[in-house]
């Protein structure tokens, strides 16, 4: 029996299924715009009802939290976490129970098809028609065979986004290296939070997003992360926030940002900062940390005396200072810190002097602490220096690796895949004319983006522009660039001129412009494994489950990918026909459990499946008093030499924090002649005036909010009812504006409204908000959709994309959300 038969078997009682549907008298439950209906009146059913419950991960955020999905007679009718998953531990967010909507969305693709309007762009029908996989995936593997015998195989490009898991998203990289093309895989990073990744690998050597050990902590300190609308992982966040808030001593928390959200409503101490200026504020913590003594000691150093220097104004001499686990504190305190005071950052934050010292001294002297930030520090020009200064503050307080601090997380201990790539290479995949061809996404711009992981941002400017070439054909999984870009409206152009191939289950605008739609599962269909976003650090590994058999013609992404790759000439067909399908990749990941079998007992594909997660639930190290502990099996007793700590936690090039980065360094004279910066102190965190492109007087933020769904809940009723709770947005988006601004500009509440940028102009409707700061807009990204199906589509006010100006920080390559300016005038 296979897999999709196996787990198809009702296993629930009738009683349960009663509980699961909220049956008390009568129930009446809507499965796919049916109703199952249970009173207590009514006679017993001729037949019981076969019910069952599947293990799967939601896919609506990247926090991957584990739930249960209740089928009865083929019907998905319920969602619930499951109570065995650590990050849902039976709980879900609100968007969890709007699953069913997404599986049953009446506006989804129900199988391939080609379009037959050549004419592409808004307003166009695409009129597809129906065409059969086999002809899908040929017509494919044809353009790529085509391009890859001219040795233009480079002209293929393959952008994805939220990917998953080695069965599919993780298929990309061996493909990009058989075929021969740089541009596949383009990931998404840039247009989320690669400031935060660049910004840790600058200082302490992990490119990577933190884990977190939110339950033990006692101060929190967060710099435009959303914590209560956003944060990652979301659902497991909430629960956190209950026990940090109710615990004794209860864990205090100061909350940065533009404006008053869920996060600083909560808080202890709410501050509203100038967007862009998050940095200069962590600069005067750190200043009032060490001029008052309050850093700890046994993870940084101390002078050699024990007399504190550090004095406002006043440099130090670096010899008196004997560095621990850091490097460059002193240089960093005599280049930057000594002038940047409280009074100093009031001018530049607008944060009263008085809440700054408050704030330090605070989170100074409470242990432990955790400092911790997202896109509102990092999504600007100057966003790798706001970032390194959020994090250094967690060096001063010896947060790092620490009981109640932050980690990084581990992976699972996955099998090996069924054969090797590396043994099915032709000379062309090996030495073909790609190999001198450069990433469409990085090198488009004049000077690049030498130290960027990924610029999706700039792949349809650049191809459009012909730099450093014009793309043939692209690919697109889990990604709507059209909408998510800054500048969307470039994408729409670069599009008409390109084969597009969209993989989506649902009709979104970059759909729209596709001249292919090969329609994936929506993951309450998919079997598909998962590693855990960043969480507690130790490894976990999800399994997301298929509740019911794929409604229609549709095709797992990474069982696409695989049967691309079996129809492309050579020894890439041969290895695509090894590896077989999706399945027989996760079943070769799941061996790694035999010999290192989950603490919940997983130890096999058939376990896994049954229980839909494989975890180890202990983090292997910990820092304590400023020594490094492995654990020995029974307590963190075995003390790691500096040898062991640089290869596995601090991978700096010293082994320790840098304040002064290696890694940036290591680039200082590309970083000074491409950017301008002062070669002097570019590698120290550092204070930088960001650049606010768009023209205006005002600035705009786009956050988002509790039911944004990473913007695929667009066409979901229930998440637009509720996606603006503090303003009342129902079927729109309102944009938030000061009322004093709002008075100045002649605008009331209500008003309709144009914003202009100098990249394009929207209309849309305002709120008055004394929660916002008045030289700031803030709009919410979730509407503005052309596409994406009948709720979603026309839904005002327009899109913030499409006034948003496409900046990047030029270390980092973020993309730089927060930082246009835009003009505001009633309609």
């Amino acid at each position: 029996m296979g897999i999709m038969e196996r787990i198809f078997q009702p296993a629930l009682s009738r009683r349960r299924f009663l509980q699961a549907s909220a049956a008390s008298g009568a129930t009446a439950v809507v499965v796919g715009g049916q109703t199952l209906r249970e009173t207590q009146a009514q006679a017993a059913p001729a037949a019981k009802p076969e019910t069952k419950i599947t293990k799967n991960i939601c896919h609506q955020c990247p926090a991957r939290c584990g739930i249960d999905v209740y089928t009865t007679n083929g019907k998905v009718h319920a969602i619930y976490g499951n109570t065995d998953h650590p990050i849902a531990n039976g709980k879900l967010c609100p968007k969890g129970p709007l699953g069913t909507y997404i599986l049953y969305d009446p506006d989804r693709f129900k199988g391939p098809m080609k379009r037959t309007n050549p004419k592409k762009g808004r307003g166009e029908d695409p009129k597809f028609v129906p065409i059969t996989w086999d002809e899908a995936l040929q017509t494919v593997a044809d353009r790529l065979n085509t391009l890859r015998d001219k040795g233009e195989s480079h002209r293929f490009a393959l952008i994805y986004g939220r990917g998953w898991g080695a069965s599919c998203a993780g298929l990309q990289g061996d493909f990009g290296a058989l075929y021969g093309s740089p541009n596949v895989a383009i990931g998404h990073s840039s247009m989320c939070s690669d400031g935060s990744i660049k910004s840790k690998q600058a200082t302490d050597g992990n490119g990577s997003y933190n884990a977190h050990d939110f339950r033990n902590t006692n101060y929190l300190l967060m710099f435009g992360c959303g914590f209560l609308e956003a944060f990652r992982p979301y659902n497991y966040l909430m629960q956190m926030w209950g026990h940090m808030r109710s615990k004794s001593p209860k864990t205090r928390v100061t909350a940065v940002d533009v404006h008053m959200n869920t996060t600083l409503a909560a808080s202890d101490r709410a501050l509203l900062i100038k967007p862009g200026t998050d940095g200069a504020l962590a600069l005067a913590i750190a200043h009032v940390i060490l001029t008052e003594g309050l850093w700890e000691k046994s993870f940084v150093g101390d002078f050699a005396d024990g007399v504190n220097r550090f004095k406002a104004g006043q440099a130090v001499d670096p010899a008196s200072f004997n560095e621990k686990w850091v490097r460059g504190l002193i240089e960093w305190w005599n280049i930057e810190l000594k002038d940047r005071t409280p009074k100093w950052a009031e001018g530049v934050t607008t944060i009263f002097e008085r809440d700054i010292l408050a704030t330090a001294r605070e989170f100074g002297s409470t242990r432990p602490a955790m400092a911790i930030f997202e896109r509102g520090v990092h999504a600007h020009s100057n966003g790798i220096y706001n970032g390194m200064a959020v994090h250094s503050l967690n060096a001063l307080v010896g947060s790092l690796y620490a009981k109640g601090g932050m980690m990084y997380q581990m992976g699972p201990s996955y099998g090996p895949m069924p054969v090797k790539a590396g043994d099915f290479m032709d000379d062309y995949a090996r030495n073909g004319a790609w190999k001198s061809q450069p990433r469409i996404d990085l090198k488009g711009h004049e000077d690049g983006y030498l130290m960027a992981n990924n610029m999706l941002q700039e792949v349809g400017p650049n191809t459009l522009a012909g730099k450093p070439y014009k793309l043939d054909t692209i690919m697109f999984y889990l990604s709507n660039p059209v909408w998510t870009a800054p500048n969307g409206q470039v994408w729409e152009k670069a599009l008409e001129e390109l084969f597009v191939i969209d993989t989506s289950p649902f009709p979104g605008e970059t759909a729209m412009m596709a001249d292919l739609i090969l329609p994936d599962h929506t993951f309450l269909e998919r079997l598909q494994d998962a590693p855990t976003y960043p969480f507690e650090g130790w490894p976990l590994a999800q399994l997301r489950v298929p509740a019911i058999k794929p409604l229609y013609d549709t095709k797992y992404y990474g069982d696409t990918l695989i049967e691309i790759g079996k129809r492309i000439k050579g020894p890439m067909g041969e290895y695509y026909n090894a590896l077989k399908d999706s399945e027989n990749v996760i079943r070769h990941l799941a061996k790694g459990f035999e010999s290192d079998p989950g603490d919940n007992g997983v130890n096999s594909f058939e376990s896994w499946v049954e229980k839909g997660v494989w975890y180890k639930k202990r983090y292997p190290w910990q820092q304590r008093n400023g020594e490094f502990y492995e654990w020995d099996g029974k307590a963190y007793a075995r003390e790691m030499t500096p040898e062991q700590v640089k290869a596995q936690l601090l991978k700096t090039p010293s082994g320790k924090f840098e304040f002064r980065s290696g890694w940036l360094e290591s680039k200082a004279d590309w970083i000074a002649a491409k950017t301008g910066r002062d070669k002097a102190n570019l590698m120290f965190p550092h204070w930088e005036e960001p650049k606010h492109p768009g023209g205006g007087d005002m600035y705009m933020v786009t956050p988002k909010v509790a039911l944004h769904a990473e913007g695929r809940g667009g066409n979901i009723p229930q998440a637009i009812s509720l996606l603006q709770p503090v303003l009342g947005g129902r079927d729109q988006v309102y944009i938030e504006i000061n009322p004093q601004t709002a008075q100045r500009k002649g605008i009331a509440d209500g008003d309709r409204v144009r914003i202009k940028s100098s990249v394009g102009e929207i209309e849309g409707h305002v709120r008055l908000y004394e929660g916002v700061r008045p030289d700031t807009l803030v709009f919410p990204m979730e509407h503005g959709h052309w596409a994406q199906g009948r709720w979603a589509q026309g839904r005002g006010p327009g899109h913030c994309g499409e006034i948003t100006v496409n900046q990047s920080d030029r270390i980092t390559g973020q993309c730089n959300y927060y930082s246009t300016k835009v003009s505001i005038e009633k309609a």
